[in-house]
């Protein structure tokens, strides 16, 4: 930090922790130890420990703070950022560093697309997803499909369904509506253009594959007006985003009473939603290693590409989203159970495809079953769910 963070011009002597030096090329675990040590003394409200511990932090993050820097200290960089905002809430008289990064950049759609083709891990979901609701009405007795989405990625998702569905053997619905929950969370990607226009593409796109489609984005997603539809909802990276932990029940109890033929969630994987800011931090840095890992096994150091995507997942880290709350996927199924759901397995062809997908990335993604869903792993270690229910 440019100063001691209580003003004084003297710099605090940092407490010595086991295995780790006060230098500037600390390891993951080394940092992983400091971020803990500082974790546990802002929940004893010890603020001498915790500014000593942030001094050694702020040695190691200054390059990561400026942009540079390894991954290791970008990482020190986004989590020190969030242990000074949690103690700038306990003490006043903490001062904010001056570490804070810049915004999130809007995309173009074309840069969006791209973005989210660098790792599986919105396509994952997307693949899963797209089969399992083709598979869903496939016999059914609606000619009519009506997706009510949930999710982050900007329509992302929806193009590789209308190219499905116009290559369909029985043909397409006779109509695909697609309902977007226009209050979305203020969270990364972000859009240059307004939703009505990405919903003016895909009528656009949908009429070059012979598909009848409507597009609507509203405030109120649960209010449906055509019940002679096949009705799916679609949630992707959503649920964790709403205000607190009680919100996902209701979210699912307004699910269940709309009475769909399928129900689809996915997310990420992992259980940040301990009591303990410990842990929450220590699994928090454990998951997030995930997707740094993978960008750098084939994307060079200053690539943008790279540097813009791992600028989103600090941001996320920065603003405390990952170690607020995350549940795993084992979490979610019980929430889903209690709200009235049984699950519906994926198909061999859900399997089939997302393998194909993995096909087109680093040889370290793999795909597994746990239960009933499907999920993304990086060299072994679970990244995100796919999983699928039905109204009991």
């Amino acid at each position: 930090m440019k100063a001691n963070l209580r003003n004084n011009n003297t710099p605090p002597q940092p407490l010595p922790i086991r295995g780790c030096h006060a230098s500037t090329t600390l390891d993951g675990s080394c940092i992983e130890k400091l971020l803990l040590h500082c974790s546990a003394a802002l929940e004893a409200a010890d603020a001498t420990v915790a500014q000593q511990v942030m001094w050694v932090l702020n040695n190691v993050a200054s390059s990561g703070a400026r942009g540079g820097g390894d991954t290791n200290q970008r990482l020190a960089s986004w989590f020190l950022r969030a242990l000074v905002s949690r103690a700038a809430a306990l003490w006043p008289t903490f001062s904010s560093p001056g570490l804070s990064g810049p915004p999130a950049r809007p995309m173009s759609i074309t840069k969006l697309a791209g973005y989210v083709d660098l790792l599986p891990w919105h396509r994952f979901g997307f693949c899963a997803a797209n089969r399992a609701i083709i598979d869903a009405i496939s016999g059914g007795d609606h000619n009519k499909l009506h997706v009510l989405d949930f999710g982050v990625a900007q329509c992302m998702q929806w193009p590789t369904l209308i190219d499905s569905l116009s290559k369909h053997p029985n043909g397409p619905p006779s109509r695909l509506r697609i309902t977007i929950a226009s209050d979305r969370p203020p969270v990364p990607p972000f859009l240059d253009v307004p939703l009505d226009e990405v919903g003016v593409r895909l009528t656009n796109f949908a009429r070059s594959r012979g598909v009848s489609f409507e597009f609507r984005a509203t405030a109120d997603p649960f209010t449906l007006d055509d019940d002679d539809e096949a009705l799916i909802v679609n949630c992707q990276n959503w649920l964790r985003y709403l205000p607190d932990s009680s919100a996902p029940d209701g979210f699912l109890e307004k699910v269940r009473k709309l009475g769909p033929e399928l129900v689809i969630v996915v997310d990420e994987d992992s259980n940040v939603d301990s009591r303990s800011l410990q842990k929450r931090v220590s699994e928090c840095f454990n998951y997030v290693w995930i997707p740094f890992d993978a960008l750098e096994t084939f994307l060079a150091k200053d690539d943008e590409r790279r540097v813009e995507y791992k600028a989103d997942l600090g941001r996320k880290i920065e603003d405390g989203r990952w170690m607020e709350r995350l549940e795993s996927g084992a979490q979610w199924t019980e929430r889903i159970r209690r709200a009235g759901f049984v699950r519906a397995a994926f198909g061999e062809g859900a399997v089939e495809e997302v393998k194909g997908l993995l096909d087109e990335h680093a040889s370290g993604w793999g795909m597994k079953r746990e239960e009933d869903m499907l999920v993304l792993t990086w060299k072994g270690h679970n990244s995100v769910f796919a999983s699928a229910w039905v109204p009991c």
